[in-house]
């Protein structure tokens, strides 16, 4: 949980520290991460940043800390999934972008404020939002600064589900538990592949390619895909061994 309601989810250094140094920590299957009270994140806390410091320690103290906490949150081996509760803003939002699956509460907000601090933003931030609703959306959002509701960031692609707030929670947990029932080499193989389709962004190099076609013969070969196919055909719950 973002926990930092004096400075309304504000991503502050600790905060993203702490993102960088937990999930390597752990195996769940399903992660969410959520906001406290009535916010998921207001963004990186820019008020934590001298006035007139210059270009480059003011780059070192935004984007190191806050790429390692996205890279700890995009990396980590099962699905994760962003619980949007209240709004979500700047870094907040490229923090759920992150995310394999955003669930957002029906009433709230989300935007991209760069234009309005005069930020010229991140590519690698940029690609996500181009990657998860096209260019013309991107530039709708980054070039305007204004919030959108929640409906409209579903029907552009920008978050997978919308739930009532007072449902949000309970559905999150639920989606999370369909999740982790899953087969886990499954998840971790097609969240690799995902990424890696992603990263491309065209034809792979040969020996990605190969990673990924030896990650599909060794599901093929695996011990859980006998069962998955036991449990289909005698119609139970399969039982997972991760192998």
């Amino acid at each position: 949980m973002i926990s930092n309601p004096a400075k309304r989810g504000a991503l502050d250094q600790a905060i993203l520290d702490r993102f960088a140094e937990l999930l390597p920590a752990l195996d769940a299957r399903c992660v969410i991460i959520t906001g406290e009270e009535q916010i998921f994140s207001a963004g990186y806390d820019i008020g934590g940043l001298p006035e007139r410091a210059p270009a480059a320690d003011a780059e070192q103290l935004v984007a190191h800390p806050f790429a390692a906490a996205l890279d700890a949150i995009e990396v980590y081996p099962y699905p994760t999934i962003a619980a949007l509760n209240g709004h979500t803003i700047g870094g907040g939002l490229e923090l759920a972008l992150s995310c394999d699956l955003r669930i957002a509460a029906d009433t709230i907000k989300l935007a991209m404020p760069p234009a309005k601090l005069g930020l010229v933003y991140s590519h690698t931030g940029l690609k996500k939002f181009v990657d998860a609703i096209g260019a013309p959306r991107t530039r709708e959002l980054f070039f305007v600064g204004a919030a959108i509701d929640a409906p409209t960031a579903h029907a552009w692609g920008l978050v997978n589900r919308l739930a009532a707030p007072g449902a949000l929670a309970d559905q999150a947990l639920s989606l999370a538990a369909e999740i982790a029932a899953n087969a886990p080499l499954s998840q971790r193989g097609n969240k690799r592949v995902i990424a890696a389709v992603l990263q491309a962004g065209g034809a792979l190099t040969p020996d990605v390619e190969r990673e990924l076609m030896q990650l599909r013969a060794d599901g093929f070969a695996s011990e859980d895909f006998r069962e998955g196919v036991r449990a289909f055909a005698e119609k139970r719950a399969p039982r997972w061994q991760g192998r």
